[in-house]
């Protein structure tokens, strides 16, 4: 879960980044960084759920037969 969260604060401080923030750096563009920020940031989401549903009881499901033989002795 420590993912999903850091991947979430990824993706805000990129949209902040890339909407918000109308300053200017030389040599820096801080829309692309925020850009970037937000790529990341869905990336990992959706890495994150991905790892999660492995782990669900409904992600896969194996079904197994058990099959009985009896010796008959006579």
């Amino acid at each position: 879960m420590p993912a999903l969260g850091s991947s979430l604060v990824l993706l805000a401080v990129g949209a902040i980044l890339a909407f918000a923030v109308s300053a200017t750096v030389s040599g820096v563009a801080i829309v692309s960084i925020g850009v970037i920020l937000m790529i990341v940031g869905a990336i990992g989401i959706v890495m994150s759920l991905l790892f999660m549903m492995s782990f669900s009881p409904w992600g896969s499901h194996t079904e197994v037969d058990h099959i009985e033989t009896v010796d008959h002795v006579r």
